[in-house]
């Protein structure tokens, strides 16, 4: 361990970052305090797909997708869909998305999301032996199908993620059947990632971190924060409703939420939203072992202790809008694509991924103020990321060396 004396940090955001970064603070013997206006594990923690993803290298800022983005967005059987009203807003976005959209950024994104994306389930297993995640974690693999119309596509991510030298391996039809009776086949191959882990609760994982960093004596105040500053050298103020309160260092870890407090720090973050939706067919999950990605409809099925999850679609939209029937209808026609035997559906559930023009999260300190620390903007991997950026950011605020290259997480990319 370095000299580390930071003497307390407040974290603003108690979804599966923050609760990772507090536990990993207390670990370091730092005073850690988490704030939230709702109850840990609620947002974007609660209703992800669950899926632990390591070798989910590739994003969206690839010529190739770029190439489809008109065609999707006209076709109301699409996995992308845009709030017509909240186009103005993502303007700047737009255009970040634009620059990045080719080939060389895309391997740089790549070889980032790798860089931690490897990291990631060990981070996790060491948190998972402190509590029993016998009902809470399936280790049973993912896996992906396409059917062959965008192959080009497909071969380019299977090259890309084996030049990384991430595992995967590729079956046909009949393979995936074998491994998944009751799907229909509608689709022509596929790839399994036998090492990869699902959630069979994220909600309930989220609750169970943060039990552990409340054991080992952090705090939680349950209020809405409205600043965040940095007053001296050494101290951070959180401005709740209520009260102000004081500590060395300050970490921004809310999700689609932290622009507002990024904004107030005068450092322009182009961070947008993408929408995702869920569904529930209760007592259906038995129908799957482990989840399945339709990845030319941008949606995928995983088995859940609520039943089985139909997840997916990216509507670019905000945080105002309300949730959208056509997306719902999108997922569950989607899902009974694959398993015809569905019935109806539950809990029609709407969240928000935080996401950069390039792909990578922001993970490191503010521009202006070293005693801010910065840990969002994870997009689809948010969940996959938690225990990792948990990790990485408690090192920074304990001034510990690492061997990462955090450069390309920084935020002074965007300035």
């Amino acid at each position: 361990m370095s000299s580390n004396n930071c003497k307390s940090v407040g974290i603003v955001g108690a979804g599966i970052q923050g609760v990772c970064i507090g536990l990993q603070l207390l670990k370091k013997k730092i005073p850690a305090t988490i704030f939230d206006p709702k109850d840990p594990g609620s947002m974007a923690s609660y209703g992800n797909a669950g899926h632990f993803s390591p070798y989910a290298i590739l994003q969206l800022n690839r010529p190739d997708v770029l190439y489809d983005v008109p065609k999707m967005l006209f076709s109301s059987y699409g996995p992308l869909a845009l709030k017509w009203n909240y186009v103005p807003k993502m303007i700047p976005w737009f255009f970040g998305y634009l620059k990045n959209c080719n080939k060389k950024s895309m391997m740089h994104t790549a070889k980032y999301m790798h860089q931690i994306l490897n990291l990631s389930l060990d981070a996790y297993d060491e948190i998972f032996q402190e509590f029993d995640i016998s009902n809470l974690v399936e280790k049973k693999g993912i896996i992906y199908v396409w059917t062959n119309q965008n192959m080009k596509s497909r071969e380019l991510e299977i090259k890309v993620r084996n030049d990384f030298g991430v595992k995967q391996k590729l079956l046909t039809t009949r393979e995936i059947l074998d491994l998944e009776p009751n799907l229909k086949p509608v689709f022509d191959g596929g790839a399994y990632y036998d090492y990869a882990y699902h959630a069979k609760d994220p909600g309930e994982i989220v609750k169970k971190i943060f039990e552990l960093f409340l054991k080992r004596g952090g705090k939680f105040v349950k209020e809405n924060v409205k600043t965040v500053k940095q007053s001296n050298n050494d101290e951070t103020v959180i401005k709740t409703e209520n009260n102000d309160y004081k500590f060395e260092k300050s970490v921004i870890a809310c999700g689609a939420f932290s622009k507002k407090f990024t904004d107030q720090l005068d450092e322009n973050i182009p961070l947008d939203t993408e929408r995702g939706y869920h569904v529930h067919f209760k007592g259906m999950e038995h129908l799957l072992k482990r989840p399945v990605i339709f990845l030319d409809r941008g949606f995928g099925l995983t088995p859940m202790n609520q039943g089985l999850r139909a997840v997916g679609t990216v509507e670019l939209g905000g945080l105002d809008n309300p949730l959208s029937k056509k997306r719902i209808d999108y997922i569950v026609k989607c899902a009974k694509e694959l398993l015809p035997q569905l019935k109806d559906h539950e809990d029609e559930w709407l969240g928000f991924r935080p996401t950069l023009p390039d792909f990578l999260p922001v993970i490191g300190p503010s521009k202006n103020y070293k005693n801010i620390v910065y840990a969002f903007g994870h997009q689809h991997l948010g969940w996959t990321l938690g225990a990792i950026t948990g990790k990485v950011v408690s090192g920074i605020l304990a001034n510990e060396k690492t061997n990462l290259d955090l450069l390309p997480y920084s935020s002074s990319r965007f300035n």
